[in-house]
């Protein structure tokens, strides 16, 4: 089927990890996934250690379908880290699914990963040179294979001499001996962050998934930091030297959940106050102001409030429907359309809409949103995006289309305008969306092309996520 969400930016990986003993880890990491599966949806797997030997679960699809009670039951340790994941260079197999689990010289390993290397191409070539074997086709493999290089020191100095070797962006949790590991690229490109349970601690990608867990949030690992949780507490050191922080903008447009907090911005916050610039920036004379849900309905909702204006549900979410597997014809893509969402005629007939998404990648599911809102009736759909238009692809770990077949590279404004069929289109602008941000510090590079990361020529063109 046309799945909607295909024209967005795809959600990266999602990483949770907790040393808790006496406590059932396996079950606690299984919630903290649970909170997670927004980030990826193709596989899920969760690595328990009691500080001897490490087992593993994983496999393809939800984690409600990879994991029974009975498999939780019989994942036991003291220490847990688990992963849920959207390919995008590393193929959709299970070979590729995390945690990764090795056997080294000094015991075993285990590791999940949210991000992307941006020199993994070359670091492959010059580890394979020296010996090394891969099994899998995911960056992630070429973090273990750093730190088992390094691994005659201890672990934290072998972190960061990986940490030195690594471009890109990523957040790593690791399960190693006695000893759970979290560490933050030096822009803080991806998110992690901190949460505390009782007396004891755990990592995850967002801070929804500390609450599920009951957990109270400490903080974000700051960029370049490593933290160290064992049966002493927590404690810090640097990895690497900070840069500037360019956290990732789209966390706050579309990826994380709302009831999340990225450094010290409120997810939902950052979408009410965009849509509160748009409305400055470009007010229009409606009759209702709809959103593409869910991401488009805070934004939506504050353009509608500062302007007075009264907010409907015009477009309709059929929570029900997850991943598709049935395909239907190319004549059937329309159902597959309103198989998630759905125009509601009795709100829309005979007004001027004014509707707000998130972003525009492709363009195709915009288009067909727009036709469906006309055939319900609306007189006038004037399309609002919260995030400026989207140009360059990311290699940050989102998988966005290729630069080419991003429609705010092909065409001008009112070449999309024309495409989606709209009766106006209006982009918040960047100094718009850093206002609603509050900071300066995040990474516009998928709507600037000012990548704070350096990117090879060899890797441009891939996209990868764990």
């Amino acid at each position: 089927m046309f799945d909607y969400s295909l024209d967005k930016p795809h959600e990266e990986c999602g990483v949770f990890g907790i040393y808790a003993p006496n406590q059932e880890v396996a079950r606690l990491t299984y919630y903290g996934l649970y909170a997670l599966q927004h980030r990826g949806q193709e596989s899920a797997g969760i690595a328990v250690s009691d500080g001897r030997a490490i087992e593993v679960h994983k496999g393809m699809g939800l984690v409600s379908e990879v994991f029974s009670n009975h498999i939780i039951k019989n994942l036991h340790g003291k220490m847990a880290i688990g992963h849920v994941r959207y390919s995008t260079t590393g193929s959709s197999l299970l070979a590729n699914a995390q945690p990764l689990v090795v056997h080294y010289q000094k015991g075993m390993m285990a590791l999940a990963h949210n991000g992307n290397l941006t020199n993994a191409t070359e670091l492959r070539e010059e580890l394979g040179l020296n010996g090394a074997v891969f099994q899998t086709t995911t960056d992630s493999e070429v973090i273990i294979n750093l730190i088992t290089r390094y691994r005659r020191e201890s672990l934290e100095d072998a972190l960061v001499k990986t940490m030195m070797d690594l471009r890109g962006a990523y957040a790593v949790v690791i399960l190693a001996e006695d000893k759970l590991f979290g560490l933050r690229d030096p822009h803080g490109v991806r998110p992690l962050c901190i949460g505390k349970k009782g007396e004891r601690y755990c990592l995850a990608s967002e801070s929804c998934a500390l609450d599920t867990v009951g957990a109270e949030f400490v903080r974000d690992l700051e960029p370049g930091e490593i933290v160290v949780i064992d049966e002493n507490g927590l404690h810090s050191r640097p990895g690497l030297r900070k840069n500037k922080s360019a956290s990732c903008a789209f966390e706050y447009i579309y990826f994380a959940r709302p009831d999340s907090t990225i450094d010290q911005i409120n997810v939902s916050e950052s979408r009410l106050k965009m849509g509160i610039e748009l409305a400055h920036e470009c007010p229009i004379d409606a009759d209702l102001v709809i959103a593409v849900p869910d991401s488009g309905t805070a934004s939506a909702l504050g353009y509608a409030t500062t302007l007075g204006l009264p907010f409907g549900e015009g477009l309709i979410k059929n929570r029900y429907v997850g991943r598709t597997f049935i395909q239907p014809t190319q004549e059937m893509r329309e159902v597959g359309v309103r198989l998630k969402l759905n125009a509601n005629a009795s709100v829309l007939k005979d007004k001027r809409i004014v509707m707000i998404d998130d972003s525009i990648v492709r363009g195709t599911t915009s288009s067909k949103l727009v036709a469906m809102v006309r055939k319900a009736g609306a007189k006038e759909v004037h399309f609002l995006i919260s995030s400026p238009p989207v140009s360059y692809p990311c290699y940050y770990g989102i998988d966005t289309a290729e630069r080419e077949k991003l429609i705010a590279n092909r065409l001008d404004m009112e070449g999309i305008r024309k495409f989606v069929g709209a009766d106006s289109l209006h982009y918040i602008s960047e100094e718009g969306l850093l206002r609603a941000l509050g900071t300066e510090n995040v990474c516009l590079a998928c709507f600037n092309g000012s990548y704070p990361i350096p990117v090879s020529d060899v890797n441009r063109g891939k996209n990868s996520c764990g």
